[in-house]
């Protein structure tokens, strides 16, 4: 890819913004399936599944960029602990704003399926930041 650079330690570079725009679209990839998988689960046996399966099939897509990119150097534990204290606080307070905004939907866990959709690239954001600052220093 252009993007990508070896900065002679073997550790491929990529800006944040790119590995942001793809954890966004491999994350509508993730809800386009939950939301397949649901109106066929709907529609064949009147089963609604747990919003937390929403959350796992986006992830499972949704973090595979960050994984190559934690894969391709060395390891930064920094990186994880700041990815993953964002990844906690952004949607926390999404999940927050989303149940006030929407009260009806705050026993379905709606809110912290939202909450959690917006804060996978905030995560993925913070971690190639992370990276790719340990890489130039």
């Amino acid at each position: 890819m252009a993007d990508e650079k070896d900065s002679g330690n073997g550790s491929i570079r990529q800006r944040p913004w790119d590995l942001v725009v793809e954890t966004v679209l491999l994350e509508l990839v993730g809800l386009a399936l939950f939301g397949i998988a649901t109106l066929l689960a709907w529609l064949f046996f009147g089963w609604l599944p747990d919003p937390t399966l929403g959350m796992l099939t986006t992830s499972m897509l949704a973090l595979w960029p960050a994984v190559e990119l934690h894969r391709a150097g060395p390891p930064r534990r920094l990186a994880v602990v700041a990815a993953v204290l964002a990844l906690a606080t952004v949607t926390l307070l999404v999940a927050a704003a989303a149940n006030w905004a929407l009260p009806e939907s705050a026993d379905s866990d709606v809110g912290i399926l939202i909450g959690y959709v917006v804060a996978v690239p905030v995560g993925a954001a913070v971690f190639a930041w992370f990276i790719n600052r340990a890489n130039v220093a």
